[in-house]
């Protein structure tokens, strides 16, 4: 390309505020979208007239995700004029190419779109759904054992009908102004032309997780050829995925859930040698995007909203605040042993309750309101010693309920195998949204260019336990419970003041809430609140995260009767907060994220 294409680049770049310098592969997506962004969608979404738009908005934006090819495309749509809807699909599909460990368009979605012009928050469901012909002994073997967890994960077994695609066009048609194909441009033309391989993926194309992802012929040839791990800074090409998505912007969702794209799926689903799957035909054309009423809670005078059943997210960190609220945390020195103490023994009792209530509302009762309820949380509140640590595992609570809630406690495992993404636009919208293809890898099937879901191992293995049936058990058309909590908080005025989330496994909701005490309590800069070491109790040991300051406070911990374990606790926390100055963004360090701003 000639010289005048990468002085374009170069100048979009600049404008764009980036947080980190990027390369010359990045620079290009400035350019691909520089031009005719804009549709007649304009007219139907956030008041916006078609006939006057002429450009962007005069607000200022804001772009946070896990890779700076990701985040300079989406930085790109903002400055062309497109909102934070068409911002986010094009962070998505550039994060499936450089990221594929994480996200994409063979696995699943949660995402919180605010539109500022209506003042309306909006919780949209693009969880994976089960098969129609799975069932409660989806993961048992022949004698009616659970089989090992990666046994279930490498394959087609573990697949559930993918939703990404069906969500990123739900948002469009709703909040997008930019036309559908534009915003498939910048992840095309890397796809096709090459990106570099960050030193992130490079480094998990090693040991044991890289035995499993060569074990079908597909990604084996993609991330090893000639039999060697792609290396960091190695331009990689995946001209299927440039097809795949080249058919999705022409032909829209339907193109992906029905026709060859959708063949090709199930036939990699079923045919997976050694652990075949159950996903049909019928699955993928029957699969819908749900909108959801958001779960709200306050905290301080602040209004924290997420995604509630089938994610966990939600309510669990409404419970860990609705605790820490019945104690004066802001007094305490930020980051003490003290306050993590209290953390750790209000995650514990919410885990409780995750394990035993908490699964897809379409299926099971879930008793939203009583696990939120104030009087319910005192009561747990008062559980806590604020000198000793409680004995582990706690039992689940009782929270009100209008019906009966006999379940059998759930131990399902979750990896974070994920990535989150928050935008603010020019219209003060916004997108909290997380997104996930499961563990790393997801199965380790990939079919035309990209990698299917292992999103089925979020349910338990076993549908009983101690004679009462599993909240999240396998049933057919459900979808599993997820632990993802993307975040959007309103402050003591109504008005927008922070959009976050991560990915991380079970651990997401405490990653989360631990960021929302550091800004809301403690008052810190978004950044350092992000950046502290964490703290997590899944009603078990404390885990403490090595090479911080919060593994430093282990001995009196321990002393206080925490089982403590020292790990790496790998978090990926983007979010964006509204201050009196303008909007403040932060990219978690312990991966590669950037933020972009204007």
């Amino acid at each position: 390309m000639g010289d005048a294409f990468w002085k374009t680049g170069r100048q979009a770049g600049r404008k764009l505020g980036l947080k980190h310098g990027l390369g010359k592969a990045a620079l290009t997506i400035s350019a691909i979208l520089g031009v005719g962004l804009l549709s007649s969608n304009c007219a139907r979404n956030g008041g916006l007239d078609s006939d006057s738009f002429s450009g962007p908005p005069a607000g200022k934006y804001m772009v946070t995700a896990a890779n700076p090819l990701a985040v300079e495309a989406g930085a790109a749509v903002l400055e062309a004029g497109g909102t934070a809807a068409d911002a986010m699909i094009a962070v998505q599909l550039v994060l499936n190419l450089v990221e594929p460990q994480s996200s994409g368009i063979g696995g699943g979605a949660f995402a919180l779109y605010y539109d500022g012009a209506a003042g309306q928050l909006t919780a949209y469901d693009g969880r994976e759904t089960a098969p129609m012909e799975a069932g409660e002994d989806l993961f048992l073997d022949a004698s009616g054992e659970t089989v090992g967890f990666w046994d279930a994960v490498v394959g087609g077994r573990s697949v559930g009908t993918p939703g990404t695609v069906a969500l990123m066009a739900e948002i469009h048609k709703r909040h997008g102004v930019a036309a559908w194909a534009d915003l498939f441009k910048p992840a095309i033309e890397l796809a096709e032309n090459g990106f570099e391989v960050s030193p992130r993926l490079a480094g998990m194309l090693t040991g044991t997780g890289a035995e499993r992802l060569a074990t079908y012929a597909t990604a084996r040839d993609y991330f090893f050829p000639n039999g060697t791990p792609l290396a960091a800074g190695e331009l990689l090409k995946n001209p299927d995925f440039g097809e795949t998505l080249r058919a999705i912007a022409a032909g829209g969702q339907a193109a992906f859930y029905n026709g060859p794209i959708a063949a090709d799926i199930v036939a990699a689903v079923r045919g997976a040698s050694g652990n075949p799957g159950l996903l049909a035909a019928a699955d993928m054309e029957a699969y819908r995007v749900i909108m959801r009423q958001p779960v709200c809670h306050s905290y301080h005078e602040n209004t924290v909203c997420g995604m509630g059943p089938p994610s966990s997210g939600a309510l669990t960190v409404g419970q860990i605040l609705g605790m820490l609220e019945q104690f004066d945390l802001a007094s305490m020195a930020p980051q003490s042993a003290e306050a993590w103490h209290l953390f750790a023994e209000a995650s514990k009792l919410a885990y409780a309750d995750r394990g035993r209530y908490m699964a897809d509302s379409d299926y099971v009762s879930v008793p939203v309101e009583g696990l939120l309820d104030a009087d319910y949380l005192r009561s747990r509140a008062a559980l806590i010693d604020l000198q000793t640590a409680g004995e582990t595992p706690v039992d689940a609570g009782h929270p009100p309920s209008k019906t009966a809630l006999d379940f059998g406690d759930d131990v399902s495992r979750e990896l974070p195998g994920t990535s989150h993404i928050a935008i603010v636009d020019g219209w003060g919208n916004a997108i909290s949204m997380t997104t996930t293809i499961e563990s790393a890898f997801g199965s380790q099937v990939m079919v035309r260019g990209f990698l299917l879901n292992n999103e089925l191992t979020d349910f338990s293995f076993r549908a009983e336990r101690d004679g009462a049936p599993v909240a999240n058990r396998v049933e057919p058309g459900k979808r599993p419970r997820s632990s993802m909590a993307p975040t959007i908080v309103f402050g003591p005025d109504g008005g927008l003041k922070l959009a976050i989330g991560s990915p991380g496994g079970s651990r997401i909701i405490e990653y989360v809430a631990q960021s929302l005490v550091g800004i809301l309590d403690w008052e810190m800069d978004i950044q350092a609140a992000i950046s502290m070491g964490h703290v997590a109790n899944r009603n078990g040991g404390t885990d403490l995260e090595e090479g911080t300051g919060a593994a430093g406070h282990a001995a009196e911990l321990e002393s206080l009767g925490h089982e403590v374990t020292i790990r790496p606790m790998t978090s990926g926390l983007h979010g964006i907060l509204v201050t009196p100055s303008g909007l403040s963004g932060a990219a978690d360090p312990r991966r590669e994220g950037i933020v972009a701003r204007n």
